[in-house]
């Protein structure tokens, strides 16, 4: 075979450079932020703050996106996502469960999120699966990608809000339908059992997707070439989705040790918009969501003592910072009609269902397994179906059904 033969790969296209003016503006946001907290609330809301900014660069630069991940498997049996996803838990249980077993952590209380299973929580994760699909992201890559830039999401996220608080004023309702009690599988085997079940599940799942990618592919699809190295690549991204696995992981249980249990996200969604209906004269006050003393006393005070609502504003800001530093920080604010509709119906599934389900693809999901809640499971598959008809109606509102996830998005 002649020389002439072999053909030049064309270079990687060159990385855009930092957006100095975006960056600066989201470092001076952070600073005054954590100032702010720090002086007005206390140093662990700072700390908590910041805490949330890392999990905001951590999910821009992996692209670590859970609505992504399940339809580009469901759509084209591409698992890589996925496996990531069973790499996050399995980290997470090791780190979570002798802790939450023991009750204290560096000598301070900590509880993990356990909730019911029943008819609430698999029907509440259904919806928010479907929303998932039409709203273009969960409840963390809502705010990751508001924060980085996408117009779009900022629309997912105002109609989260008003779903959310719709949801906390019937939950009432569907908590009183059949249900079993919480239940940990911490409590119930004991830590060493529960810790080998759960990581055969992991195993098993991410074999399912090694499988199904192989059949449907005859290999493992390689991802996406790195356009840096080192130090800018840690700082500018984009990281392997393994890496945002692990730092995911940690950073969740320094969630847990900051704040006693674990990474939540929607319950401070619900908090905005039930503040908001009380500014404009309804009561709130008296739903049954808002009644017990901790809860009346998150409603009546303000957003910066409540740590999901921080937490929630820093991964938005550290998104921002991640974009910046990245050099795609370029908002869009023309939408197609039928996308801006789907973004609207499906922010709002996505907060309905995360009230239903005692939480969103963070809380009841992630920080659901890794504190041993049985909800944890049943939301990821009930999750999974609502994922799939999801998908399959992303095309009615002019949405992509992607074969590959994108670098960006969630």
């Amino acid at each position: 075979m002649s020389a002439s033969t072999f053909v030049e790969a064309p270079p990687l296209p060159r990385p855009p450079g930092v957006q100095a003016t975006a960056a600066m503006g989201a470092g001076a946001l952070l600073l005054a932020g954590a100032a702010l907290l720090a002086q007005g609330v206390g140093p662990r809301q700072a700390a908590l703050y910041l805490l949330g900014a890392m999990l905001g660069l951590v999910l821009y630069h992996a692209s670590f996106g859970f609505t992504s991940a399940w339809r580009v498997f469901i759509a084209d049996g591409r698992g890589a996502g996925l496996r990531a996803q069973m790499v996050m838990l399995a980290i997470a249980v090791l780190l979570f469960f002798p802790v939450l077993a023991s009750g204290t952590l560096f000598g301070q209380p900590v509880q993990g999120l356990v909730a019911p299973v029943g008819v609430s929580v698999v029907f509440g994760a259904f919806v928010f699966g479907i929303g998932m699909q039409l709203g273009g992201g969960c409840a963390s890559g809502t705010l990751y990608t508001a924060g980085g830039g996408s117009v779009r999401m900022v629309l997912t996220l105002l109609a989260f809000v008003v779903g959310s608080t719709f949801g906390a004023a019937h939950l009432h309702w569907w908590a009183s339908l059949p249900h079993l009690p919480p239940i940990s599988v911490i409590t119930a085997w004991g830590v060493g059992p529960a810790l080998a079940v759960n990581l055969a599940l992991f195993a098993l799942i991410a074999g399912i997707t090694v499988v199904v990618e192989r059949r449907r592919h005859g290999r493992l699809v390689p991802g996406t070439p790195a356009v840096r190295s080192g130090l800018p690549r840690v700082l500018r991204g984009p990281w392997p989705m393994v890496a945002g696995a692990v730092a995911l992981a940690v950073l969740n249980f320094a969630t847990l040790a900051l704040a006693g249990r674990p990474w939540g996200i929607t319950s401070a969604f619900a908090l905005w918009g039930s503040k908001a209906a009380m500014a404009m004269g309804f009561d709130v006050a008296s739903w049954a969501f808002w009644s017990s003393p901790a809860q009346a006393a998150a409603l009546q005070g303000s957003v910066l003592a409540d740590v999901t609502s921080v937490m929630d504003f820093g991964i938005i800001v550290g998104a921002l910072l991640a974009a910046a530093l990245a050099g795609r920080y370029a908002p869009k604010f023309r939408i197609p009609l039928r996308s801006a509709i789907a973004a609207v119906v499906g922010g709002i599934m996505l907060g309905y269902g995360s009230r239903l389900a005692y939480g969103c693809n963070i809380g009841a999901y992630f920080s659901g397994i890794a504190s041993g809640s049985l909800h944890g499971w049943a939301w990821m598959a009930a999750a999974f179906v609502g994922n799939v008809l999801g998908t399959g109606l992303r095309p009615l509102f002019g949405m992509e059904v992607e074969r590959v996830p994108r670098q960006t998005g969630c």
